[in-house]
């Protein structure tokens, strides 16, 4: 005789049902980003077509179980507090810049006039003489500075995280000056 075993109607072939969300769609876990879907960790409701057929075959979600959603829950906490100790050391350093003050020198005409102009570059290169390393990205100039003077430059260290650097312009010291200052002394 064959054997004809009945499933029951919550089964099919051997596989069981996935968990029903609140619109009667399956009710997932993302593992991955998943554009028009949700981030990393979501618990979501998509198609049965759509989780059986791409997110589950794929590796993009799996069945959200509580052992998994504890898993996600302690993994987004880890990444909280890598994220808040990079924060943190984020605001020393902007702290750290705020104290700075800078001075560049340029060679200038007689009415203080740049014969070229400071930039971002000159303003990095001043900051990492004094043992603090930024990017020329982070220096936000409204301009290129062009005169003698002291100017207020800001410093974009993270996305919430702003700080300001006074910079003195300098004219430049030539030899002959030198030479003199230090006959002076």
């Amino acid at each position: 005789m064959a054997n004809t075993q009945a499933f029951p109607k919550n089964k099919v072939a051997g596989v069981k049902r996935l968990p029903r969300g609140r619109h009667n769609n399956v009710q997932l876990l993302l593992i991955q980003s998943v554009d028009h879907v949700g981030k990393q960790g979501d618990v979501v409701e998509v198609k049965h077509g759509y989780a059986l057929n791409y997110l589950i075959p794929q590796g993009l979600a799996t069945i959200a179980t509580d052992h998994h959603k504890r898993m996600v829950d302690k993994h987004k906490a880890k990444l909280q507090d890598i994220h808040n100790a990079r924060m943190a050391g984020l605001r020393s350093l902007a702290d750290q810049i705020a104290r700075q003050s800078v001075t560049i020198e340029a060679n200038a005409n007689d009415e203080g006039h740049l014969y070229g102009s400071v930039g971002a570059q000159e303003i990095v290169a001043a900051l990492k003489r004094n043992e603090i390393t930024i990017t020329t990205d982070q220096v936000r100039l409204k301009g290129v500075l062009k005169e003698l003077g002291l100017y207020t430059v800001v410093i974009h260290i993270a996305q919430d995280i702003e700080t300001e650097l006074k910079v003195w312009v300098v004219p430049a010291v030539t030899e002959e000056e030198g030479k003199e200052q230090a006959k002076a002394k």
